[in-house]
């Protein structure tokens, strides 16, 4: 079990977990039975799984410079999610307030 975890397979399992979270996702948005656009599902699913992939990459000994940057892009994908639902959030609320 400790090689299983110390090896990365642990988060390779994780990471296809969410791979199929956002398939299904898509395919029920599809259905019209959820409500989270494909995009924003991926919004969603993306900074976590480069920290997950990040997480890897120090666990297989890769150089801080790769480690690095797959950090630095969950941060902005983050704040492009974060800017997004933001934006969605004043519009939602502009709309009442000219609704009331």
């Amino acid at each position: 079990m400790t090689e299983f975890f110390t090896s990365g397979r642990s988060i390779d399992l994780v990471l296809l977990l969410i791979g199929l979270e956002a398939i299904l996702l898509m395919v029920l948005w599809r259905m019209r039975r959820c409500p989270i656009p494909p995009l924003a599902a991926l919004l969603i699913l993306a900074p976590g799984s480069c920290l997950l992939l990040a997480a890897r990459a120090a666990l297989n000994g890769s150089t801080w410079g790769w480690i690095s940057f797959l950090l630095l892009v969950a941060l902005i994908i983050h704040l492009v999610d974060l800017r997004q639902r933001w934006q969605d959030w004043a519009s939602k609320n502009s709309a009442k307030g000219m609704q009331g």
